[in-house]
């Protein structure tokens, strides 16, 4: 089972703490030359307000739900990569055999076949995990300060290509996929070459030889559609102006708001709440600091969840999948425990 960060009320507190205080200081500020200048003058009327808000609400709800759409989609496609991986690993592991070969392998050497088509798998899981941590020039959540401070670093960050995968291929093999664009595909191609090659031999009988293609064609699917997500963005017009709106509707609000509550005490001078009726004015703060938050939260989550392979705490753990997927080939191959690598840690209750 693979999680992704869940944020306690103490953690969400902290990583909106920077616009929290400065949501404080910009009603403060308001408040303040309201009250000791006697700027009552300095007020917009609710109406036009509400326009905004209501507006901003629905463009942050469609920016979740889009975004969220395409965490969804990663997930999902990455959970196909899951399941037809394991069901490669199975039919190489029965599928080459001795039946219909002319020329006979020995065990070991047909063990060594099994052994070389599915480490060429786990290589292209590895170069496949690799392109999608690629950061793009419109990738920048990764980059905010409070982003950095939870330490989200995916291990494609703290390792090379050529070195994560120089286990699992042969020189040739390795040379060959670096000298491409798309290693990944180029992997793909060989594994394409690797079983034309045992079929003709007779190691891998020929209905057998078109499943396996089938599977290499659904793999090729896969991939596609996790670079199509990786390679075009949620559309800038709809962030830019969703974030533009958001800062306008939270500048403004103090406009209205502060009035709004000054008025309220007003209303209650006429009683025998004189001092309160001075100080009311004062209660707009954490009702301002409260709805500028939710509104800044919500866009702020909005944004983090459009690139699902930026590689930040929300993403999809592609890194976490890949090494699973990877252990359970290699257990499945009958490799010890001290030969299989351990999973990737969790950091901040977080995978990667």
């Amino acid at each position: 089972m693979f999680i992704r960060k869940t944020y306690s009320t103490k953690e969400m507190a902290w990583w909106t703490r920077y616009e929290t205080l400065l949501f404080t200081t910009i009603i403060v500020v308001c408040v303040a030359a309201y009250y000791f200048l006697d700027l009552h003058w300095l007020r917009i009327p609710w109406t036009p307000l509400a326009l905004i808000g209501t507006a901003v609400a629905f463009v942050i709800g469609f920016q979740n739900n889009s975004a969220y759409g395409r965490i969804w989609e990663a997930r999902k496609i990455w959970g196909g990569i899951v399941n037809t991986s394991r069901t490669f690993g199975m039919f190489v592991q029965d599928m080459v055999s001795n039946e219909h070969a002319q020329t006979q392998m020995s065990e070991a050497e047909l063990q060594q076949e099994v052994k070389t088509l599915t480490y060429r798998h786990i290589a292209w899981m590895t170069a496949l995990r690799h392109a999608m941590r690629v950061l793009k020039p419109w990738e920048t959540t990764v980059n905010e300060k409070t982003n950095r401070e939870w330490d989200t670093r995916p291990p494609e960050r703290d390792s090379t290509l050529e070195a994560d995968l120089e286990p699992y291929l042969s020189k040739e093999d390795l040379a060959y996929a670096l000298s491409k664009g798309n290693k990944q595909t180029a992997l793909l191609y060989l594994q394409s070459h690797h079983l034309k090659k045992l079929k003709d031999q007779g190691h891998i009988w020929e209905f057998s030889f078109l499943q396996l293609e089938g599977v290499l064609e659904e793999l090729f699917t896969l991939q596609g559609k996790s670079e199509r997500i990786k390679n075009f963005p949620y559309p800038r017009h709809f962030a830019t102006l969703n974030h533009f709106f958001m800062w306008i509707f939270v500048l403004l609000l103090p406009l209205a708001l502060v009035p709004q509550f000054a008025e309220i005490g007003a209303g209650l001078a006429d009683g025998h709440h004189t001092l309160l009726s001075k100080l009311f004015v004062w209660f707009s703060i954490p009702f301002y600091v409260i709805v500028a938050w939710v509104f800044h939260t919500m866009e702020r989550i909005g944004r983090t969840g459009e690139n699902p392979f930026e590689g930040t705490a929300n993403d999809v753990p592609i890194s976490t999948i890949a090494r699973g997927i990877e252990i359970d080939l290699r257990q499945n191959l009958g490799e010890s425990k001290e030969e299989i690598p351990d999973q990737f840690p969790v950091v901040y209750n977080t995978q990667f």
